[in-house]
């Protein structure tokens, strides 16, 4: 197990050199000029002197693969550069914000996985019911629905017409936990209830397939109770397909906190990378995406590692 993980360790610095090299390449082919979006200012106002030393003093003037070399030498000193816009470090910027997209996504995890193994689990017992019916729906749902059209419905609902939560703003659950969950309470149902939706079709088919188990039959002959045959036996060997699933999640619950960052105004990360993108901040989404490629590849090896603890009989060499 020890070297596997080290062998996974030491591939992840390709993996990220590999994903912000095509970004790089990727933002570079992208029409619009970091300089008149940082300006702000039409073209035939500017200087052509002015933009050329603000070029220069960027290092715009060099070719793309030289800017990719530079910022790379700079990542291997823990030097994330700074932000074209304000001038402001990346490193800390990104840690101001930090907090606010690790308690969206802690929290809208909870909910899908709280929500989305048990009623999974339950769907796959009560099979064929009303209540695998709507659970099912429910799934259908959780999947189908867009999160900026789920998110607009709630603003619409519980800002607009009850006017019992507010519709902006971020409060630390170490602040105020109570103002903390009241803004909160609409971001974390848009992510979480859409996220858990996969996850309760994933539970629910990987039960069904372990209810029909010998040793699930021979636990049941035995005269064992209910609950402890599908809590000990059923559930607990039908985890492996749904810690894959979540560990998926994650990149869509990543992707999911861009959006609903945007549309509550939660000033994090996700939002940090549409202003990068908007003003053509280079070395801000950079950083942006490498946090984000770390994210995933630790969440992708933790389920990895979650196999052996899940199933004895997994072993990696």
């Amino acid at each position: 197990m020890t070297a596997y993980i080290v062998r996974r360790i030491l591939q992840m610095p390709v993996v990220i050199l590999m994903v912000t090299f095509a970004l790089f390449i990727i933002m570079h082919l992208l029409p619009g000029d970091p300089i008149y979006a940082m300006i702000g200012e039409s073209e035939a106002s500017l200087d052509p002197e002015v933009i050329e030393e603000l070029r220069a003093d960027l290092g715009l003037d060099d070719p793309v693969l030289v800017q990719y070399v530079n910022w790379a030498a700079d990542l291997a000193r823990g030097d994330l550069g700074r932000s074209f816009r304000d001038r402001s470090s990346v490193t800390g910027a990104m840690a101001d914000r930090m907090p606010v997209t690790l308690q969206l996504g802690l929290m809208s995890l909870l909910v899908a996985i709280g929500i989305g193994v048990p009623a999974g689990t339950i769907a796959a017992v009560k099979r064929n019911s009303p209540i695998d019916a709507l659970v099912t729906l429910f799934a259908m749902f959780g999947v189908a629905i867009p999160n900026f059209w789920f998110s607009m419905m709630l603003i619409w609902v519980f800002v607009v017409e009850l006017n019992w939560l507010p519709a902006s703003g971020f409060v630390a659950v170490w602040d105020d936990p109570v103002e903390a969950l009241r803004h909160m309470a609409m971001p974390v149902a848009a992510l979480g209830l859409t996220l858990s939706g996969s996850i309760m079709r994933y539970t629910r088919s990987s039960v069904l397939e372990v209810l029909n188990q010998d040793y699930v039959r021979t636990a049941r002959a035995k005269g064992l109770a209910s609950r402890t045959v599908i809590v000990r036996h059923a559930l607990r060997n039908s985890l492996l397909p749904v810690a894959t699933i979540i560990g998926l999640q994650l990149a869509a619950l990543l992707a999911g906190s861009i959006i609903i960052e945007s549309m509550f105004a939660l000033p994090g990360i996700g939002r940090l990378a549409i202003q990068s993108i908007n003003g053509r901040d280079y070395p801000m989404l950079q950083g942006v995406v490498l946090l984000f490629t770390v994210t995933v590849l630790v969440a992708n090896l933790l389920t990895d590692i979650s196999y052996a603890i899940l199933d004895p009989r997994i072993r990696y060499s």
